[in-house]
């Protein structure tokens, strides 16, 4: 990815404007709980217990926990595609209820269009942004493909690239509407350590320049230490925020850093704390 990919000058005001960053928002969650019907018994299971969490602009934040702990339930409810049993979740102080443009999602799964290539998957992501001719959207789309460092396979159909790059193809097109927020869903779960480590190097990057904030679940601890500003702890059945550990390592952040250990090794320390004090209690 080059540094020329972050910036750039056009003809047309409109694209300049479009390529500008926006003001990042702010997240705030209050008291919110979820619960869903158990399959086949209808009994009711716990996903989510009080939780309250805030998110200031540009910052990014990593939500860390066992397997059922209710951090893709909380991301979904963000992204409004879910809506809680009590609480309320709000951005910039306007609640939640329902998806919007200001909120993008990424998954483990790159979820691409399999008949479209690299090119028309980044495009489906600006259709609905209003404003922008045709040629404009091709111009944002040239711009976010650069960005994430696949200028050279644009027309690349999708089972043509790696599983990376793949990935760098679902971050252009969840980048390319601008949003004021990005949510994250183990984005990186399915790949292999070195392409991992690379990713790594690039989100930090691209977060750096265009300042979204960020909410990024994720089981792996050095991960999170890698990329979050904060790492918030949760523990599962109910999920309950536990803990919250404030990373200051300065950046940009290598996953092989020994100071980085160190702080991964006190949070997977206090997530154990968590589960035998969960698994003596029942």
């Amino acid at each position: 990815m080059t540094d020329t990919a972050q910036t750039g000058s056009h003809a047309n005001p409109r694209i300049d404007a479009e390529l500008q960053n926006v003001a990042p928002s702010k997240l705030e969650v209050r008291g919110v709980c979820k619960h869903f019907k158990a399959f086949g018994t209808g009994e009711k299971v716990v996903a989510l217990e009080d939780i309250s969490l805030k998110v200031d602009e540009g910052q990014f934040v990593c939500l860390v926990g066992p397997s059922g702990c209710g951090k893709s339930t909380l991301l979904n409810l963000v992204a409004g595609l879910d809506k809680p049993d009590c609480g309320e979740l709000l951005i910039d102080g306007e609640p939640i209820t329902q998806p919007g443009r200001d909120r993008m999602m990424m998954f483990q799964e790159h979820a691409l269009f399999p008949w479209l290539d690299v090119f028309g998957n980044v495009m489906f992501g600006l259709k609905l942004k209003p404003g922008l001719t045709d040629k404009e959207r091709k111009e944002v789309a040239k711009f976010y493909i650069r960005l994430v460092g696949l200028d050279d396979f644009r027309h690349a159909a999708i089972h043509e690239l790696s599983g990376g790059m793949r990935q760098r193809v679902a971050l252009a097109r969840a980048l390319a509407p601008n949003p004021r927020v990005l949510l994250m869903d183990e984005p990186f779960g399915a790949l292999d350590a070195l392409t991992r480590e690379n990713l790594y190097v690039d989100l930090q990057k691209i977060w750096s320049t265009r300042r979204k904030t960020i909410l990024f679940v994720t089981h792996n601890i050095r991960e999170a230490v890698c990329l979050g500003d904060r790492v918030v702890l949760f523990s599962p059945h109910p999920g309950k925020i536990r803990e919250e550990f404030a990373v200051d390592l300065p950046r940009p952040r290598d996953i092989n850093d020994t100071a980085l250990a160190s702080l991964s090794a006190k949070i997977t320390s206090a997530l154990k704390q968590h589960l035998g004090k969960k698994e003596a209690s029942e």
